[in-house]
């Protein structure tokens, strides 16, 4: 196409949201995608990329306003990754979700029959989520305004706050946000301000040196308990630091119920640590979720929504169709929270986890609630699962199976697993439509889905989250 080559700048009229969270256009036919664009807008784009199929631009300008626009409420909107779509009134977030959802089924798993209700809509749309995490690092992203002034100066070798988005190893200061609480917002203010003036420096992505790597604040909404979870590097000369920052900021925010300390040696930028200890409190956090109790250590999963959880799990009970007599396995159950949930309305449900304190958790979690009809297994489940299926003295090979996978999906050998085990219905709770899509073209040849149910775990994100049932053919 002639007129469209890289560096060179068009006005685009914006059509429609895409699967991702980027906005699309169109010239003469060819597609042209666009970040922080809304359906609607007339814009001037620069172009970026120019690929045979399709072209990335920037939008340099609004010409012309969609009538259906919400002006973001968040001053680090553009920079951070996080909330894409404030700038998407929430109906309409709504609405492209679920498009979405219909999109990844018919072009990537040729499901074209599915009955896709509505986007059941997140009770909350700001200071929903119950967990943030942060990341120390040495190189600081300054805004223009922080650029152009000459009143303050900005130390760029330590900050405390959240990736910018497209980059890796840049970090910019967070100053508020409305999807974790208040004092969630206070307290990584704090520990910003304690750790700077400590003197001991952040984790570098570049030479691994350094101490600070990763601030992670859980909270209960429920029960108003919160855990600091803080990464470091592992050296033992520094934890006197982290024992007088735990002080400090236990005797500044009552609400902190206790303080967690790992440390990771790993390169890999994930908040995973190698090894932990509780420096105050009891190293975990309990939340209550549709009746029941639940302790959530510092490394366990568990719903980041828990208003939109508790709906979630009710579609996973209406969606198993339980009588009381079947058998259920739960794959990759967490704490537990979807195992417990639907207990006592089956005869017995096993759990599945890879990951060994989560377990530890979902016993607990089942004590506490008084469910003697729950049991749970830790391991890779592609292995794990073989070894349940063949285990005289397991509770028997499930009638209904449930299963609630990462972003990227169920391991191809655990869905040949689950085709072995031949259960008569399965219900998939999914986080990432296309990995979704995936998984069940592999699964419709032997199963047929009756009925997918969206919901918006994450508001103001392109994030969209499904329940799916499936029947046996």
């Amino acid at each position: 196409m002639p007129g469209l080559k890289k560096g060179s700048e068009t006005n685009l009229l914006v059509e429609k949201l895409a699967f991702g969270g980027k906005a699309v256009a169109r010239v003469d036919g060819m597609v042209v995608f666009l970040q922080h664009a809304v359906p609607g807008q007339l814009v001037k784009a620069r172009i970026l990329r120019k690929k045979r199929q399709y072209a990335e631009a920037c939008v340099m300008e609004v010409l012309s306003q969609a009538s259906r626009y919400s002006t973001p409420f968040c001053p680090h909107f553009g920079v951070c990754g996080g909330c894409l779509w404030q700038d998407v009134p929430y109906e309409e977030q709504l609405y492209w979700k679920r498009l979405h959802v219909v999109e990844c089924l018919d072009h990537l798993a040729g499901i074209e029959s599915a009955r896709v209700h509505p986007t059941i809509p997140s009770p909350e749309t700001v200071h929903y989520r119950n967990k943030m995490e942060f990341t120390f690092s040495n190189r600081r992203w300054l805004s223009a305004d922080e650029i152009a002034s000459k009143e303050v100066q900005f130390d760029k070798t330590f900050v405390l706050g959240l990736h910018v988005r497209g980059f890796f190893d840049k970090v910019f200061n967070v100053e508020t946000c409305s999807l974790e609480s208040p004092q969630s917002v206070e307290i990584l203010k704090e520990v910003r301000s304690w750790c700077l003036k400590s003197g001991i420096p952040p984790y570098s992505t570049r030479d691994h040196q350094g101490y600070w790597r990763f601030l992670v604040l859980r909270e209960g909404k429920r029960t108003n308990e919160t855990l600091v979870h803080l990464l470091t590097a592992p050296h033992a000369d520094c934890e006197s630091a982290v024992d007088a920052l735990a002080e400090h900021l236990c005797a500044r925010f009552p609400g902190i119920t206790t303080f967690v300390h790992s440390t990771s040696g790993k390169k890999a930028q994930v908040a995973v640590g190698d090894a932990s200890r509780v420096v105050t409190g009891q190293g975990f956090i309990e939340e209550r979720l549709g009746g029941l109790r639940f302790r959530i250590s510092a490394h366990s999963f568990f719903q980041t929504n828990p208003s939109s959880a508790e709906k979630l799990y009710e579609t996973v009970r209406q969606f198993g169709e339980f009588k009381g007599n079947e058998t259920v396995w739960d794959l990759y159950c967490g704490t537990g929270s979807i195992a417990l949930s639907i207990a006592r309305s089956v005869e017995r449900v096993l759990g599945f986890e890879v990951v060994q304190e989560a377990i530890q958790d979902a016993y607990v979690n089942s004590e506490l609630n008084g469910i003697g009809n729950s049991g749970f297994r830790s391991g890779d489940l592609k292995d794990v699962i073989q070894e349940a299926s063949q285990d005289p003295r397991g509770c028997g090979l499930p009638d209904v199976v449930i299963t609630d996978p990462p972003r990227a999906g169920m391991h191809p050998r655990v869905i040949e697993a689950l085709l072995g085990l031949k259960p008569r219905r399965i219900v998939i709770v999914s986080c990432n439509p296309a990995t979704l899509a995936r998984d069940l073209s592999l699964l419709t040849g032997a199963y047929r889905v009756e009925e997918v149910q969206p919901f918006d775990l994450f508001p103001h994100t392109p994030h969209i989250e499904c329940v799916v049932k499936l029947e046996r053919n």
